[in-house]
């Protein structure tokens, strides 16, 4: 793991790809990490905000893959921030890599909102803008970045903060009625990396069984 704080750590991040694969860096995956309680936003704290904004907007989970055509044996996982996503564009630029693709995950609720979740929806939705705007600012430039919006989810995260009987009260209220297993978003994840969507970016693909918050 590397301090993603740091932008030397960063810096030293991408250094170790480059020397340990020999292998240009095209695809960048961004999994954003933590939720909080319901809570009214007059008795949100300061803290939690700032923990909330910092871990999923700012500090970012992040897979960065160091291959031309998606060999998926060669992947390797570290902690990353919008450093990360920085210093892996500069690498992209300068060795003139195309064909790459940067993948966030936001949340469906960063597009609708949820009662009582409003700093997770803030960094959610800053996520979505962020990538927007990275996506026309390398449009012309090889690299496509979008971002994906999953529904809820049957991760450790919702089950720290969730239990049966709410996790089903939640399921009613899907479309599908039904919550979403991990590998429906990591397929999701590897098909926007794949020469499949060579034309899509700066799209928002909602995988959230028909939810629109």
């Amino acid at each position: 793991y590397v301090d993603v704080r740091n932008s030397t750590s960063v810096k030293y991040l991408v250094e170790c790809i480059e020397n340990t694969y020999q292998m240009n860096i095209s695809i960048v995956v961004n999994s954003a990490g933590i939720l909080h309680h319901i809570t009214p936003l007059v008795l949100l704290s300061e803290s939690v905000f700032d923990d909330v904004i910092n871990t999923n907007l700012k500090i970012l989970h992040v897979l960065v893959v160091c291959v031309p055509h998606l060999d998926y044996q060669n992947i390797l996982e570290n902690l990353g921030t919008f450093l990360v996503t920085k210093e892996a564009v500069r690498h992209m630029l300068s060795r003139n890599v195309t064909g790459a693709a940067i993948v966030n995950i936001a949340s469906i609720l960063g597009k609708g909102g949820f009662p009582g979740l409003g700093a997770y929806t803030a960094s959610k939705g800053g996520v979505i803008a962020f990538t927007k705007s990275v996506a026309l600012e390398l449009a012309t430039k090889g690299i496509r970045v979008n971002v994906i919006l999953p529904g809820l989810t049957n991760t450790p995260m919702i089950q720290k903060y969730s239990n049966d009987t709410i996790t089903k009260r939640l399921a009613a209220m899907i479309p599908m009625k039904r919550i979403a297993e991990p590998l429906e978003i990591s397929e999701t994840i590897l098909f926007m990396c794949s020469p499949k969507t060579s034309y899509m970016t700066g799209a928002s693909i909602d995988v959230a069984g028909g939810s629109q918050t």
